[in-house]
C-alpha cells in the first residue's frame, strides 16, 4: 500500500532540507521532499520548485504540504490547486512535520495526517482521563530512552493497534500516538515509566510496548 508523501515548503533550502531530515528518521517509508529558495538559491519560495515536489512525494495515496511562513503558504496553496491529491496542513513546520510523517508511516490517509499534523501545536498538552483496562511499569534501558527514533516506534506501533494507550512519567502523560509528546516527557535510560492502555487491544499494546522496550527500540541495529 502507497503511503501519503509530505512537501516541506520553507524560504531557506537548508531549513526544509533540515526539517526533511528529523522527520524521515520518523518514517522511513514515507517519501518527504524539501522545496525551499528561490530558483536561483536565495532566500523566499518558489512555484515550480513546490510543484515539481508535491509531484515527487505523490506515490498514489496523496500529498500533504506544511510550510513555514505566510508568502509560503500562498504559493503551497496555488501549487496545491493544480495537483490532484493534496492537501495543506496549517502546523508548526518542524513538530507538524514529524507528526505528519508518523502518522504517513502508519498509512493513514491525507485528512488524518494533515490532522496529525495540525494537532501537534502542543506536544506537552496532558492527555484527557481515559478508563484503563492494563497496565506495566517498563525501565528504559536504552542509551537515549524516549527520545526522537524510540518515540517513534512507540507511536507508529500503537497507532495500529485499536486501544488508547497512554505513557506516565513523573506528574506528566503522553498519548501513545503521538512522538511529539512522548519525546516531551523526558525519560531518560534507567527512567520507569507507567504504561496504561484500554479498549479492545489493551493487552497486547501493553506487550508491543514491553517489546519494543526489551529490544532498546532498535539501538545497535
Amino acid at each position: 500500500m502507497s503511503r501519503v508523501g509530505l512537501v516541506v515548503v520553507s524560504h531557506s533550502a537548508q531549513l526544509a532540507a533540515g526539517v526533511v531530515e528529523v522527520a524521515e528518521q520518523m518514517a522511513p517509508n514515507v517519501t518527504v521532499v524539501p522545496a525551499g529558495g528561490t530558483a536561483d538559491g536565495g532566500i523566499g519560495t518558489n512555484f515550480d520548485a513546490v510543484s515539481a515536489a508535491i509531484e515527487r512525494a505523490d506515490a498514489g495515496a496523496g500529498v500533504v504540504v506544511l510550510y513555514d511562513l505566510g508568502s509560503a503558504r500562498m504559493v503551497a496553496e496555488m501549487a496545491i490547486e493544480l495537483a490532484e491529491n493534496a492537501r495543506l496542513a496549517d502546523a508548526p513546520l518542524v513538530e507538524g512535520a514529524v507528526a505528519a510523517a508518523v502518522s504517513a508511516e502508519g498509512e493513514a490517509d491525507t485528512a488524518a495526517v494533515a490532522a496529525a499534523a495540525e494537532e501537534a501545536t502542543d506536544p506537552a498538552a496532558a492527555t484527557e482521563a481515559a478508563r484503563v483496562d492494563a497496565e506495566v511499569v517498563v525501565t528504559l534501558t536504552n542509551t537515549i530512552g524516549l527520545h526522537a527514533r524510540p518515540a517513534a516506534m512507540v507511536a507508529r506501533a500503537m497507532t495500529g493497534l485499536d486501544a488508547t494507550v497512554t505513557v506516565h512519567f513523573g506528574d506528566a502523560s503522553a498519548d501513545g500516538r503521538s512522538v511529539l509528546a512522548l519525546m516531551a516527557l523526558g525519560a531518560r535510560c534507567g527512567d520507569a515509566v507507567r504504561v496504561t492502555a484500554s479498549g479492545p487491544r489493551a493487552a497486547e499494546a501493553l506487550r508491543t510496548f514491553q517489546d519494543l522496550a526489551a529490544d532498546n527500540f532498535g539501538e545497535g541495529d
